[in-house]
């Protein structure tokens, strides 16, 4: 990994700095403070940014492991060291409970009830004076030790609490540039999309969440130590909210934004502290509303935070063209003509609206399986059925013999199946190769604790080679590094068929993927599914392009309000009558 120089003159201050200050120094008292914060931050970029969570309970998971650390260390006589990883464990277990019951809630469901843990553990530590000691706190917590040497002044624990920030920033940096942080940020965006690639959201975003903890568990840890003092204050909603607003206001989508956030809103609290009470008059806790007037202008003149407005004016780093193996190839052998998919009886009713009604249709290995009929007769519907993004009222679906109606869309893409939308479901706040290298998700094992310390990047960049040549294959190459916002139509369908073939599926279903295209755009679609197919490829398509489709596929299924209504070669689909009748108008010579 190459290091950045602001990466390397960020370390550079860290370790001149406090050389030139006094021990006890005001200032690196607050640098402390801001690696305290920055951590917590960093959970939330982490959750809120990465993932789309949004939690104002994180100061409570600090607490936990605070208030654990505490009580072991200054009543049990426990090393420092050994609480840390029983603290963390402490916040983790918490975070499964909240997140297990709400995590995979969409909408306000998780924030308020983010809200209410919070207050209830500041009631509960402020209440149970035998054991945590009320709103008076705990005393004499012993300071940390490092080969002998008490971390006792700020100086010396300033080093301690970079290390953890800054460990904790590269954990999270891996992490990002991982399969795991592409589905994050995926299951952030579409969901529906996400589960059609292989990830599982919901746990997904459980996972997130108690990770998210863990930062916040470290950083309760370290301020218990370094304070040698607790009470409830320091991990009440106040806090959290503070710390939402500080990777907010940084730049809640980035690493050096939230690193940004907190010094700003640390600084700003102890300078706040001083000024508000003389123009108030009075003393009091103001700050939170001078940090509510300061969140709101930053949005409105940085929407997405300070560092995204600063990073547009700093050099940006040249993109490398990903080389080297690819993954290894997962296609399946098997005999041309056998049956890999097969439709039995499929039906789907909406209340009163049978949108597929008895659907039933095989598709053979080796083929191009054409599915049409006029706007509004269940094609897309059938799609989702046989993909289970709809559980169908009646009827099931099997692949290579095996049932998979009722499975999750990311069991049946686990499968060998991969698929396209009606309309294009990518993310354009990611680039083109970031959006097909998703398809090679299943292809990969990389787990969560092995991407955040590094050891999964041989398999990031076979996985970036493989989405590079999908590219290739789809003639997209050449745009790989840009933002997948600045594709057209016909480029945005043509990624998203990339996605699917880098998932190096057996069965590729693709919903109108010619929508959008030019005429030249149209045929050079039509040469690569030609040679997908001679690769070992099926397809089943649905598209309303008659000269595409006739000239394409091997067999048509036709569909009229939700049935069958005919299926056979191009050449007897266009001299049906019923089919003229309901779709073509005429023969089509």
């Amino acid at each position: 990994m190459r290091l950045s120089p602001l990466t390397l003159g960020a370390v550079a201050l860290v370790l001149i700095v406090p050389l030139l200050l006094p021990a006890s120094s005001f200032y690196l008292s607050l640098g402390n403070y801001v690696a305290f914060g920055a951590l917590v931050a960093l959970g939330l970029y982490l959750l809120t940014g990465m993932a789309g969570m949004t939690s104002f309970g994180q100061a409570a998971f600090m607490g936990l492991a605070a208030y654990t650390t505490a009580l072991l260390t200054s009543e049990r006589g426990f090393s420092p060291w050994l609480t840390l990883p029983i603290g963390v464990l402490v916040a983790m277990a918490g975070a499964v409970v909240l997140g297990g019951i709400t995590a995979r809630l969409k909408g306000h469901y998780l924030p308020l009830s983010t809200i209410a843990w919070c207050m209830a553990l500041y009631i509960v530590l402020g209440s149970w004076t035998e054991l945590t000691g009320g709103h008076t706190g705990l005393r004499n917590i012993p300071p940390v030790s490092v080969f002998g040497l008490e971390l006792s002044d700020s100086r010396s624990f300033f080093y301690l609490s970079w290390f953890f920030a800054l460990a904790g920033a590269w954990t999270a940096w891996n992490l990002t540039n991982s399969r795991i942080g592409r589905a994050m940020r995926a299951s952030k965006g579409d969901a529906i999309a996400a589960a059609s690639f292989g990830v599982n959201p919901g746990a997904l975003k459980l996972r997130v969440f108690v990770l998210s903890a863990v930062y916040a568990g470290v950083a309760g840890w370290l301020y218990a130590h370094y304070q040698q003092f607790i009470n409830p204050s320091p991990f009440s909603l106040e806090a959290s909210i503070k710390y939402l607003i500080a990777a907010v206001a940084g730049g809640v989508g980035s690493i050096p934004g939230v690193f940004l956030g907190a010094g700003l809103v640390t600084g700003l609290e102890e300078a706040l502290k001083d000024i508000l009470p003389v123009i108030f008059g009075r003393t009091g806790n103001y700050e939170i509303i001078a940090y509510g007037l300061i969140l709101v202008l930053i949005l409105m003149f940085a929407p997405k935070g300070l560092w995204p407005f600063i990073e547009r004016y700093l050099p940006q780093p040249r993109p490398i063209t990903p080389k080297g193996e690819g993954l290894p190839t997962r296609m399946a052998a098997g005999q041309p003509g056998e049956v890999l998919l097969e439709v039995s009886g499929l039906t789907k009713r909406f209340g009163g609206l049978v949108a597929v009604s008895d659907m039933s249709f095989q598709l053979r290995r080796g083929e191009i399986l054409g599915l049409i009929g006029p706007n509004g007769a269940g094609k897309s519907t059938c799609f989702n059925l046989i993909t289970s993004v709809l559980v169908p009222s009646e009827g099931e679906v099997r692949f290579k013999g095996q049932t998979i109606t009722g499975k999750p869309p990311y069991a049946v893409h686990k499968l060998g199946l991969a698929r396209t939308f009606q309309h294009p479901h990518l993310f354009p706040e990611m680039t083109v190769l970031e959006n097909a290298a998703l398809g090679t998700y299943t292809r990969t094992t990389a787990g969560i604790l092995t991407a955040m310390l590094g050891f999964a990047r041989g398999e990031e960049q076979a996985s970036l080679v493989e989405a590079y040549r999908a590219l290739e294959r789809v003639g997209l190459a050449h745009l790989a590094h840009q933002k997948a916002d600045g594709l057209t139509v016909g480029q945005l369908r043509l990624l998203e068929i990339a996605r699917a073939l880098a998932s190096n599926p057996e069965v590729l279903l693709l919903d109108e993927p010619a929508a959008g295209l030019r005429a030249g755009e149209k045929r050079q679609f039509a040469a690569l599914i030609r040679k997908l197919v001679n690769e070992g490829v099926t397809v089943l398509l649905v598209d309303h392009d008659m000269e595409l489709v006739m000239g394409l596929v091997d067999r048509l299924v036709v569909m009229h309000y939700g049935e069958k209504l005919a299926e056979g070669t191009p050449k007897e689909m266009q001299n049906n009558k019923k089919v003229i009748e309901a779709y073509l108008g005429e023969a089509v010579a």
